[in-house]
């Protein structure tokens, strides 16, 4: 049976019900937000210390093939030398140029090794003379910042200036101050653009490429090349085992603090906070990745320059990355 007329609520009972008005706003299931996965993997890798089996392996291994090589060699060259004599001397002198720029090589990445171990016992010299206001030993770091510029016309003018204004220091601290502001201040300027460009580098081809291990390697390229060239500005040499050992200090300081890794406050500045996850999935990819190379980069600044940032302001990542990003995202 139906019942006519109006019905009547008792709004009594109804004061505890749920008020639609203060329910939880419906989440947002679009794609999660870029996480820069090339460059995290990048820092991975770099980062990761081989154990010590594997060491002896791969020690053990070229020592094996090197050996099988000598030999198989030697005994190419004598039985050569036996059959025709001009010849096998003639193989002789080629194999032994080949040595020579072997040994050449090898010289070579040992000189790189030695000179980004020069330059960080200099920035170990300056922390302590700076800490201990110690300004015998500051005069000392500032002369072998000379030295360690001395073959260089990019750095002249600033080391002529240096020498006129030093012996007005009267603390320590004036001293590297002096330094940083006449040798090291276009040294930065000049590190900074390697930076940038490599910014700019990986997020193109993050953005531009879909497949996920290419832009892991363009990364990882990018990198190396970037931290070489820091290197290079800085004094260092571009030896192939220096500069992947640059890397792997550099990554494994990213590592142990944290900073692999980027939210949407570096990018606030380009795109304004909350937009970054709302972008094409390859598009952010780039951008993100694009930040995290910046942070490698202000990191391979720290670990090459041979003072700390005192009197320059030390550089932020934001800064690179506006720079860097800020056309790549307009175009």
């Amino acid at each position: 049976m139906s019942r006519k007329g109006p019905i009547v609520f008792d709004l009594d009972e109804a004061q505890d019900a749920p008020n639609p008005a203060q329910a939880a706003p419906v989440p947002d299931m679009g794609p999660e937000a870029p996480q820069g996965q090339a460059m995290q993997t990048v820092a991975a890798l770099t980062a990761r210390r081989p154990s010590s089996l594997a060491r002896w392996f791969w020690g053990l291994l070229v020592s094996l093939i090197g050996t099988l090589i000598s030999v198989a060699a030697w005994n190419f060259v004598t039985s050569l030398i036996a059959a025709n004599p001009i010849l096998g001397y003639a193989v002789t002198t080629l194999f032994a140029a080949f040595a020579l720029v072997c040994l050449m090589i090898i010289g070579r990445e040992l000189a790189a090794i030695s000179r980004l171990a020069r330059i960080d016992k200099i920035q170990h010299a300056a922390h302590r003379a700076a800490e201990a206001g110690d300004l015998a030993a500051a005069r000392k770091v500032v002369g072998q910042i000379e030295t360690l510029y001395a073959g260089r016309d990019d750095t002249r003018w600033g080391r002529d200036r240096l020498k006129e204004r030093l012996p007005d220091a009267i603390e320590a601290s004036d001293a590297l101050a002096m330094a940083e502001r006449e040798v090291l201040a276009s040294l930065d300027n000049a590190a900074l653009k390697e930076v940038e460009a490599a910014a700019r580098q990986v997020a193109t081809v993050t953005a531009m490429v879909p497949l996920a291990l290419a832009d892991v390697i363009g990364a990882l390229t990018a990198n190396l090349r970037m931290m070489r060239r820091v290197a290079e500005v800085y004094g260092g040499r571009g030896g192939f085992i220096g500069s992947w050992r640059l890397a792997r200090a550099v990554m494994t300081h990213l590592v142990a603090t944290g900073a692999v890794a980027v939210g949407d406050d570096m990018l606030e500045p380009l795109i304004g906070g909350g937009i970054l996850g709302k972008l094409s999935r390859r598009f952010g990819e780039g951008l993100v990745n694009g930040a995290l190379t910046a942070r490698v980069g202000i990191a391979a600044i720290e670990v090459c320059r041979p003072l700390p940032f005192a009197a320059q302001k030390r550089p932020s990542a934001r800064g690179v990355v506006q720079r860097a990003l800020t056309g790549f995202f307009k175009s």
